[in-house]
């Protein structure tokens, strides 16, 4: 068993590469942690991020990214060439597929969600992960190429891709799972790679995660898909068909649980029934900004002004997500998200932390991490579920022996 303290940071937009179906953020606080990679040992931060496969480093020093790894400072780096099995047979699940570079080396080219891309090697090397030295992990060594936001810098030297890919952290370590616990005061918390034995904790609720044998246009198969039922607002079902959170015949629809998000974004008809049931349950009770032109993240379409004085938000009604076996209640100031800086006078603006995925043109349900906040998040790869618990996260860092 491994544990790992987790940080979390704003990182600028651009700076992370994303999926093409993942969603485009203009600060994106993500989690991050700290390792070494290399010999000598080189330190590195990497997100965690459930919803992609390739972990990768930057490997191109620039102003923009003082952060990177070299690796021709590490003795045990090795590139892998296009001919291996490795570029051939495990690269199958990548969004853009692996090329042949003109040096015969495994070529990898990731998105972004803004269009721009970065290319880079796969290769391999050390990484010391805890107590732990893991030799031979693959990786993507990206040059560190972006076209938005070079003037901001990142401060996270990579990303740490678990999902359910041959090439995935995870997969490759061969866990049988992973959890992770994401305080709500400050948002440091803890990653746990392997079994917690949770002696300690409250039971965690099972949801199994849905697979497909058949490959569908809009549907990751290697990413943490569950089956949500149904939204509650004050612990009454809202009246949503079932069939809205089922995927289609082209595999859009699927409800993606992506620590690599920020909030949660719901498809039009589900969203709209929960935006109707908040804002007829806050009438009265919280002033709603009327400005069709402010939609905070391009999703996030329903809005409230609060007088700067008021220290305390009124008591809001919980929204509550009914997946098949478990249940995520989101309760208190997690409903609505302060925009950082935006000011209306002498008012703040806070927006309902679920968003539209039809506006972002994004065709799934996705759970970011902001609602997995104070939930024990389990990864249960050998039995095929997540589970999830309720906790205080700050003192489930400290039964680990950490001081979050």
């Amino acid at each position: 068993m491994l544990i790992l303290p987790l940080k979390t940071q704003v990182i600028p937009s651009g700076s992370v590469p994303r999926s093409p179906n993942k969603l485009p953020f203009h600060h994106n606080v993500s989690l991050t942690v700290s390792l070494t990679v290399g010999t000598p040992p080189q330190n590195v931060s990497m997100v965690i991020d459930t919803g992609s496969e390739l972990s990768w480093l930057h490997c191109n020093k620039t102003l923009s990214y003082p952060t990177t790894f070299d690796p021709t400072r590490s003795t045990s780096y090795q590139t892998i060439p296009c001919s291996s099995p490795t570029c051939t047979n495990r690269t199958q699940d990548f969004p853009i597929p692996a090329s042949c570079d003109s040096n015969n080396l495994c070529h990898a080219t990731l998105s972004y969600a803004d269009a721009s891309s970065s290319d880079g090697n796969l290769a391999s090397d050390v990484f010391h992960v805890g107590s732990s030295d893991i030799s031979g992990l693959v990786f993507g060594c990206m040059d560190s190429v972006f076209s938005s936001n070079s003037d901001e810098d990142s401060k996270s030297t990579g990303l740490m891709g678990m999902n359910r890919g041959s090439l995935s952290f995870v997969s490759q370590l061969g866990f049988p799972k992973f959890s992770y616990c994401i305080s709500g005061t400050d948002f440091s918390g803890l990653l746990l790679l392997g079994e917690s034995n949770l002696t300690w904790s409250v039971p965690l609720n099972y949801t199994p995660l849905i697979q497909i044998s058949t490959p569908l246009p809009y549907f990751d198969r290697v990413a943490y898909t569950v089956q949500l039922e149904g939204i509650k607002v004050l612990d009454k079902l809202l009246p949503i068909p079932k069939s809205t959170f089922e995927p289609d015949h082209t595999g859009a629809g699927q409800t993606m649980v992506d620590s690599g998000t920020q909030f949660t974004f719901l498809l039009g008809p589900a969203y709209n029934a929960l935006r109707t049931a908040f804002l007829n349950q806050t009438s009265g009770v919280l002033r709603v900004l009327e400005d069709p032109d402010f939609v905070f993240q391009g999703a996030m379409d329903l809005c409230y002004l609060v007088p700067l004085s008021q220290r305390v938000l009124p008591l809001l009604p919980t929204v509550t997500l009914v997946f098949r076996g478990a249940e995520m209640t989101v309760s208190g100031d997690r409903v609505l998200y302060r925009v950082p800086g935006e000011l209306r006078g002498n008012d703040s603006v806070h927006c309902l932390s679920f968003g539209n995925s039809d506006l972002l043109g994004v065709e799934a349900y996705v759970i970011g991490h902001h609602h997995q906040q104070n939930v024990w998040m389990e990864f249960d790869l050998e039995k095929s579920r997540i589970g999830l618990a309720q906790v205080r996260c700050d003192l489930a860092g400290q039964r680990f022996g950490l001081a979050l």
